[in-house]
Protein backbone atom coordinates (compact mmCIF):
# COMPACT_ATOMS: atom_id res chain seq x y z
CA UNK A 1 0.00 0.00 0.00
CA UNK A 2 1.01 3.29 -1.01
CA UNK A 3 0.27 6.83 0.43
CA UNK A 4 -0.06 10.01 -0.99
CA UNK A 5 -0.38 12.95 1.94
CA UNK A 6 -1.30 16.68 0.96
CA UNK A 7 -2.83 19.10 3.03
CA UNK A 8 -4.86 22.34 1.20
CA UNK A 9 -7.50 24.74 1.82
CA UNK A 10 -10.80 25.13 1.28
CA UNK A 11 -11.20 27.66 -0.81
CA UNK A 12 -14.84 29.51 -2.22
CA UNK A 13 -15.83 25.54 -1.15
CA UNK A 14 -13.12 24.12 -3.15
CA UNK A 15 -10.67 21.73 -2.44
CA UNK A 16 -8.05 22.13 -5.12
CA UNK A 17 -5.30 18.66 -5.01
CA UNK A 18 -2.32 18.48 -7.46
CA UNK A 19 -2.30 16.97 -10.26
CA UNK A 20 -1.10 13.19 -9.39
CA UNK A 21 -0.26 10.73 -12.42
CA UNK A 22 -1.35 7.35 -11.85
CA UNK A 23 -2.63 4.65 -14.21
CA UNK A 24 -5.69 4.68 -15.49
CA UNK A 25 -7.94 2.37 -13.67
CA UNK A 26 -6.18 2.84 -10.42
CA UNK A 27 -8.09 2.04 -7.26
CA UNK A 28 -7.94 5.01 -4.40
CA UNK A 29 -9.47 5.56 -1.34
CA UNK A 30 -9.61 9.35 -0.18
CA UNK A 31 -10.05 10.31 3.71
CA UNK A 32 -10.29 13.93 4.07
CA UNK A 33 -9.31 14.84 7.49
CA UNK A 34 -10.27 18.45 8.32
CA UNK A 35 -9.14 20.01 11.04
CA UNK A 36 -11.10 21.91 13.87
CA UNK A 37 -10.45 23.87 16.98
CA UNK A 38 -13.73 24.25 18.58
CA UNK A 39 -15.15 25.01 21.96
CA UNK A 40 -15.01 21.73 22.60
CA UNK A 41 -11.17 21.34 22.31
CA UNK A 42 -11.29 24.03 24.34
CA UNK A 43 -13.03 22.64 27.13
CA UNK A 44 -11.42 19.44 26.65
CA UNK A 45 -7.96 21.39 27.24
CA UNK A 46 -9.75 23.43 30.69
CA UNK A 47 -10.89 20.60 32.12
CA UNK A 48 -7.41 18.55 31.40
CA UNK A 49 -5.57 21.16 33.36
CA UNK A 50 -8.17 21.78 35.87
CA UNK A 51 -6.63 19.83 38.52
CA UNK A 52 -3.08 19.10 39.85
CA UNK A 53 -2.85 15.80 39.18
CA UNK A 54 -4.18 16.42 35.70
CA UNK A 55 -1.54 18.59 35.16
CA UNK A 56 1.62 16.52 36.19
CA UNK A 57 0.00 13.42 34.71
CA UNK A 58 0.24 15.94 31.57
CA UNK A 59 3.85 16.77 31.89
CA UNK A 60 4.97 13.64 32.35
CA UNK A 61 3.03 12.06 29.32
CA UNK A 62 5.11 14.66 27.61
CA UNK A 63 8.26 14.03 29.09
CA UNK A 64 8.05 10.91 27.95
CA UNK A 65 7.42 11.08 24.29
CA UNK A 66 10.58 12.70 24.15
CA UNK A 67 12.56 9.44 25.04
CA UNK A 68 12.51 6.97 21.74
CA UNK A 69 12.67 3.62 23.47
CA UNK A 70 8.86 4.56 24.58
CA UNK A 71 7.51 4.16 21.01
CA UNK A 72 5.76 1.32 20.01
CA UNK A 73 6.39 1.16 16.04
CA UNK A 74 3.89 -0.38 13.83
CA UNK A 75 4.51 -2.22 10.58
CA UNK A 76 1.55 -0.56 8.53
CA UNK A 77 1.83 -3.31 5.84
CA UNK A 78 1.65 -6.14 8.28
CA UNK A 79 -1.82 -4.57 9.32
Amino acid sequence: MNAIKYKAIVKNGRLDMPIINLPEGTIVEAILLIEQESQIDIDETAYLLSTEANRRNLIEGLEELKQPQNYIYVDIAAL
